[in-house]
């Protein structure tokens, strides 16, 4: 049994590489160092999901793949309780384009995707965002909410920062990761040039909208495919 768990492993760990290996081409392309490849991404997600997460049943944290620790989810504090909730309704009914869930066995730091909506510059991409969850939520907003794909918005800068009010003065208890993402895939089509992270690319947007929309599709290409 042990020699077949072994073999399973280091099948996954070839396909990954695989993986891996197609998006080292893209690496030298890409300007900041936080952002990665949507195969690259996967070939992580998949390594973990397959081999089995590095869950422990006899401790009460886990190391991550990179060597961190994760919050245990066997004992789960009252934001935690809340968290699992979330991500039981938004498996069985998650907004159009968007799908979250935990990193890992670490309950309060999330992985998101968004597929670009139809009819936009961003149409097909995968975009990938980082959510991360206070220890008080949801009295407090998701505290870390980041792009990890490269896209080009007058709404994100290029650390991959946005600004929403639904994450600021706007939150209340009563809202959900799900309006979360709701909220931040409706940027995709209703960008605010007038509330702008990146006044060139909200500037260009107000003068020439075509001209925006052929470089967003450029990247969103580039990066996001």
């Amino acid at each position: 049994f042990e020699n077949k768990k072994k073999k399973k492993e280091k099948a996954v760990k070839r396909c990954v590489g695989r993986i891996l290996s197609a998006s080292e081409s893209n690496k030298g392309e890409q300007e900041q160092e936080h952002y990665y490849s949507p195969s690259e991404e996967w070939g992580k997600i998949i390594l973990v999901m397959m081999i089995g997460g590095g869950r422990s049943s006899s401790s009460s944290t886990t190391a991550t793949a990179a060597g961190g620790t994760w919050v245990s989810t066997t004992s789960v504090s009252t934001s935690g309780k809340r968290i699992q909730r979330e991500m039981s309704e938004l498996n069985v009914d998650p907004p159009p384009h968007c799908s979250a869930g935990p990193k890992g066995d670490n309950l309060y730091h999330w992985v998101a995707t968004i597929i670009g909506p139809p009819g936009t510059p961003y149409q097909g991409g995968i975009f990938f965002l980082d959510i991360t969850f206070p220890s008080d939520y949801p009295f407090k907003p998701p505290k870390v909410v980041v792009f990890k794909t490269r896209i080009y918005h007058c709404n994100v800068d290029a650390a991959g920062n946005l600004s929403l009010d639904i994450l600021k003065d706007s939150w209340s208890p009563a809202l959900t990761v799900t309006k979360v993402l709701t909220a931040i895939k409706s940027i995709f089509t209703n960008p605010d040039p007038y509330n702008p992270h990146v006044s060139g690319i909200a500037r260009l947007y107000l003068t020439d909208k075509a001209k925006h929309d052929e470089i967003a599709a450029e990247w969103t290409l580039r990066f996001a495919k």
